[in-house]
């Protein structure tokens, strides 16, 4: 019994000793909770360097239940006109500044081809510039400056205050004057000699100007489908409408055979020499083409369609119909203005001549408007031109 008690003492003592300790420790280092403690203590404000962009707290005091934290101070006028960068469509906010279509395609070319491609038309899945006229109304538009921007003010505005990419703003008012001026020549919205100022920018008139409307589907639609939503058995049956091969998104692998024919029909289309007459050549031409090469050439025209077309009720866009063009007079179809250097030209569009042009429009036509960079595979041209060829 004097053992147990001697026990269960010895640790009770020790418990005491412990519990005064605590006591002890807690009292001299941890300061009692306030009855009403402050939200947010105040913060000294700081009044800003002279020209420098340093926010300070002028008011830190916090009004208990209006969730105001009273932080930062009102922006000085030099902030404000750093950011007030606005240019609206009836010109307020233009500086005043010029730039040609000569200069622009330099500043172009240092500053933005690496994306939009040397001819606006587009680097990889950066977007194209320049082409898509008369595409909206298509199952897949092409929505560019020339094509769907209603307003050149957004050109403008959007270059200034973006542009280029990871370097923006370090074009000058004139640089970007100059690029919005060459972009509109890569639209065929004007010559090659024009000079795009503040002056004479509101004279410019972008095709799709009227082409956005009034949203006011909020006060015509919304009652009409806004319901409780259909969660099961809400169609009889469901159909597959569209194939991702529709959109021309679905790579397909050409075999061996496909390769064979390219290749011999590169020796239909470059056979035909430039001085003999273009009808018996295009006509041999014609009566050698393999249905399967025009099937490819087809392929390859799509990057040309948003531009060009071709069969029955083809119309001349931004460029020209291509019906009946191999074998044709070059700069020749009719109601289509060509640039100075096309109409000037002279000669036929033989099959060599074609390739040639292909391969590297603006290289073989110096001054063309033609903002396509051209194609990069012999295979390519030839089928293409097989594809053309078929159309008398």
């Amino acid at each position: 019994m004097s053992k147990s008690l001697n026990l269960f003492g010895g640790v009770g003592v020790g418990t005491l000793v412990v519990l005064t300790a605590a006591a002890n420790f807690a009292d001299r280092n941890i300061a009692p909770f306030p009855e009403n403690p402050p939200v947010m203590t105040a913060i000294a404000s700081v009044e800003p360097a002279s020209g420098g962009l340093f926010v300070s707290a002028a008011n830190a005091s916090t009004e208990v239940g209006t969730g105001k934290l009273g932080l930062g101070r009102e922006a000085l006028a030099e902030e404000i006109a750093a950011w007030d960068l606005d240019v609206s469509p009836d010109g307020t906010g233009l500086p005043v500044g010029s730039g040609s279509v000569e200069d622009g395609e330099m500043v172009f070319s240092e500053s933005c081809a690496v994306c939009h491609g040397e001819f606006a038309e587009g680097a990889g899945n950066w977007p194209k510039l320049a082409g898509g006229e008369g595409t909206l109304a298509d199952e897949d538009p092409l929505k560019t400056v020339g094509s769907y921007w209603p307003y050149l003010s957004t050109a403008w505005d959007y270059i200034h205050r973006s542009m280029p990419y990871g370097n923006a703003q370090t074009l000058s008012d004139d640089d970007v004057y100059a690029m919005v001026a060459y972009i509109l020549y890569s639209n065929f919205l004007v010559d090659e000699d024009f000079v795009l100022s503040n002056e004479n920018f509101l004279e410019v008139e972008m095709p799709n100007a009227n082409g956005f409307i009034i949203d006011d589907r909020a006060e015509t639609e919304y009652t009409i489908w806004r319901t409780e939503p259909c969660m099961e058995n809400c169609k009889d049956s469901v159909e597959i409408t569209m194939r991702a091969t529709v959109l021309d998104v679905t790579p397909e692998e050409e075999g061996a055979e496909a390769a064979t024919q390219a290749a011999a029909v590169v020796e239909v289309a470059t056979a035909a020499p430039a001085e003999e007459a273009p009808a018996e050549p295009v006509a041999a031409a014609v009566e050698a083409l393999d249905t399967e090469l025009v099937a490819a050439g087809e392929k390859v025209f799509g990057k040309c369609k948003a531009c060009h077309q071709v069969g029955e009720g083809a119309k001349n866009r931004s460029g020209p119909q291509l019906n009946g063009i191999v074998g044709a007079d070059i700069g020749a179809v009719e109601g289509f203005k060509y640039s100075k250097v096309l109409a000037e030209m002279e000669g036929t569009w033989t099959a060599e001549a074609l390739g040639a042009f292909l391969a590297d429009p603006r290289g073989y036509a110096r001054g063309t408007k033609m903002s396509f960079a051209g194609l990069k595979s012999e295979e390519d041209i030839a089928a293409v031109t097989a594809y053309l060829a078929s159309f008398e």
